[in-house]
């Protein structure tokens, strides 16, 4: 365990520099080199994190093949680029006004704007759901549709339509609502209302693409934020961007978004994300700022040291998305008992939400149990056959 911290704390140091934190110089054995590698590879911050490791000591083999995938990262970034500013001229010649969602919109914030490693491309298009999928179909989009989300088909979620993967290589969401809202539907709705009115204050940015204002992008985000870390987990990249909308917003953005907080049912999870942020950037590796104390001109709300060092633990562990989480690797009566207890736990953030995300399971589960049938008859068919 001590190891672990020790590794834990280098990298949060090296995070720090490659954000803008300053130099230092540090020590670390070739075994920590690579286990410093492969936390970045798990938080999807090889390309952020490097701009720092490379200018340390390190083994020369892990040197050559971390400044590869920075290489890769630096051209996919130029790609993600393009297509946002090619699909945003495509709406427009459209007549539909565009705004690019989290992704680029948020790496061009960063010191270097092509080391943020890529996703999707989410594109907000004005009009709603039937206007946009009948836009789709008619620009030749949408022609393919699929209960499923997979790379072949497209498939229509509550916020937004996934398009299958592209000529070029990229995955592209198109959004007709601004957020998939939390899991609550009271605060969902207000939630909804808030964003749909602020997306209409978009900015052209320098390479090509709309972007929505810092405070959409801080309330939207924070919201997206929540809802990962409630349903399949939370990484550091998403943290690093937060971060980063913090730093380019102003004193009247924050304030805005203070007096939003609670009734967006955001504020435990906003508080938790405030202390995790003054632990990565700011308290230079020591455990400060506890509960309610230690407020800080640019935090959004007073830090929360409680659930902000669960929820840091919980990303450290599960890396982007949850996807390394240990529980994965359980057996499957046991991987639901982990999974159960981290929703009993989850009720800290809030206790109506972790209730509803409950209920939202429960009629995922419902729904598929047709389907389920469906193809255990096939399959019977089959046999038969």
């Amino acid at each position: 365990m001590a190891g672990k911290n020790k590794e834990s704390d280098i990298f949060f140091r090296l995070l720090r520099q490659a954000l803008g934190g300053g130099d230092v110089t540090l020590s670390a054995t070739d075994a920590e080199w690579h286990s410093l590698h492969e936390i970045a590879r798990q938080q999807s911050l090889l390309g952020v994190v490097y701009t720092a490791a490379s200018r340390q000591k390190m083994p020369l083999p892990l040197l050559l093949e971390w400044t590869a995938e920075a290489e890769d990262i630096h051209g996919q970034n130029e790609l993600q680029y393009r297509e946002a500013a090619r699909l945003t001229k495509l709406f427009d010649e459209e007549g539909r006004q565009t705004a690019i969602l989290k992704g680029q919109a948020n790496a061009r914030l960063y010191p270097d704007k092509y080391n943020r490693q890529t996703g999707d491309i989410d594109i907000w298009v004005e009009g709603g759901k039937k206007s946009v999928m009948a836009l789709l179909r008619k620009m030749g989009m949408m022609q393919d549709l699929s209960i499923t989300e997979d790379d072949s088909h497209a498939s229509v979620a509550y916020h937004h339509v996934h398009l299958p993967v592209n000529e070029h290589g990229v995955t592209v969401e198109v959004h007709f609502r601004p957020s998939p809202g939390n899991y609550n539907p009271l605060t969902t709705r207000r939630l909804q209302r808030w964003l749909e009115k602020e997306i209409q204050n978009t900015t052209l940015t320098e390479e090509g693409f709309y972007v929505p204002s810092m405070r959409f992008a801080l309330v939207m985000q924070l919201a997206h934020i929540q809802r990962h870390f409630f349903g399949q987990g939370l990484g550091l990249r998403q943290v690093c961007d937060y971060y980063m909308l913090l730093l380019n917003c102003n004193e009247e953005d924050r304030q805005v978004v203070k007096a939003q907080l609670r009734r967006l049912g955001l504020r435990r999870t906003a508080a938790a994300l405030m202390w995790i942020i003054d632990r990565l950037f700011y308290a230079d590796g020591e455990d400060s700022s506890n509960s309610g104390s230690n407020v800080k001109e640019w935090m959004l709300c007073p830090p929360d040291g409680k659930n902000g060092r669960w929820m840091l633990s919980e990303i450290m562990a599960g890396g982007n998305f949850g996807n390394h989480a240990e529980y994965l690797g359980h057996g499957t009566l046991r991987r639901k008992l982990d999974i159960q207890m981290r929703y009993l736990q989850l009720s800290r953030l809030g206790f109506w939400e972790a209730v509803w995300r409950e209920l939202d399971l429960l009629k995922e589960k419902m729904v598929a149990i047709p389907a389920r049938i469906k193809n255990m008859t096939h399959s019977k068919r089959n046999k038969q056959v």
